[in-house]
């Protein structure tokens, strides 16, 4: 069935509702002339006449009403139907799939989705967990959680986080034989505890920086993870500097069980942002989570 029959069987319906085609015209938002054409065009396309029209009145022929009796429940379903896909508007529903590091997902995505799920419940959210940066329309993601400086140019990109910052932090057992470091050159001098990229296997560099001054540096220890607990675990037991996350450490650092150090040479950087493909049209219930992520500082 083409558009153009929809559109003229409703018109029809309308008119036999109406009887009238002035009331059925204002009903329409159309003129009287234009919907009178338009019943014309359904009768020579059926072949048959299905409205009777005096000066009065306009009532349904005997084809009409067969007419109506299919048309009716026909139309009525599709009206309820859409009524339905209007309710889901209101109450969003479907599955989001996000992938994510470890760390956002602790410290951005759950706290939110925590609070929202219960007033949602016909919305359900799976959590990827990987480091590697996943090519969110290959492995059909609806979204992908970065760092704001590391983000694709085709993405659309809303901030859910602060600004970070890293910390170089070490027990103060350590320190006791050790000289405090005051510049990244004096990391070449201490036990340093490496993190191994779980998606590529290369040691991280340390990445410092300082009035726009930019360090990559690479460091040696005993002890390599690629599991950020265990090195702020590995460092409050005296085994050398850890570089993480603040927040990783802020309790232990609040209560003296960690040390920080080159602060100066550790500033902000954009915090995590909800990234999705700037083609993609958003499902209701994507938009409902991304208006709860939205970072408003």
């Amino acid at each position: 069935m083409q558009r153009e029959e929809l559109v003229d069987l409703n018109a029809f319906l309308t008119v036999a509702e109406e009887q009238s085609f002035t009331r059925a015209a204002a009903r329409l938002g159309t003129s009287q002339s234009t919907l009178s054409h338009t019943i014309r065009r359904l009768e020579t396309r059926i072949g048959v006449r299905l409205l009777t029209r005096t000066t009065r009145s306009v009532a349904p022929t005997e084809a009409g009403e067969r007419l109506l009796a299919t048309l009716r429940p026909a139309l009525n379903s599709i009206g309820a139907q859409l009524a339905s896909l209007t309710e889901l508007r209101d109450r969003p529903a479907g599955t989001i799939r996000i992938t994510a590091g470890e760390h956002a997902a602790n410290t951005v995505l759950w706290p939110v989705l925590e609070r929202l799920l219960p007033d949602y419940p016909d919305i359900h959210v799976e959590l990827s967990l990987d480091s590697a940066l996943a090519d969110i329309v290959t492995e059909r993601f609806d979204a992908g959680v970065r760092l704001g400086e590391a983000l694709a140019k085709d993405m659309i990109a809303t901030r859910i986080g602060p600004d970070l910052r890293m910390a170089v932090v070490g027990a103060p057992a350590y320190f006791r034989t050790r000289r405090v470091p005051r510049t990244p050159s004096d990391l070449a001098d201490h036990q340093c505890i490496n993190l191994r990229h779980q998606s590529s296997g290369a040691l991280y560099a340390w990445e410092l920086e300082k009035d726009g001054r930019e360090l990559r540096v690479r460091v040696e220890g005993q002890l390599a993870f690629n599991n950020v607990p265990l090195i702020v675990r590995a460092a409050t037991a005296g085994f050398g500097l850890g570089f993480v996350m603040e927040d990783h450490v802020r309790a232990h650092l609040a209560d003296g069980r960690l040390v920080r150090v080159l602060e100066d040479w550790c500033p902000p950087f954009p915090g995590y942002h909800l990234y999705y493909p700037s083609r993609r049209q958003p499902s209701a219930a994507f938009a409902v989570l991304l208006e709860a992520l939205r970072y408003r500082g």
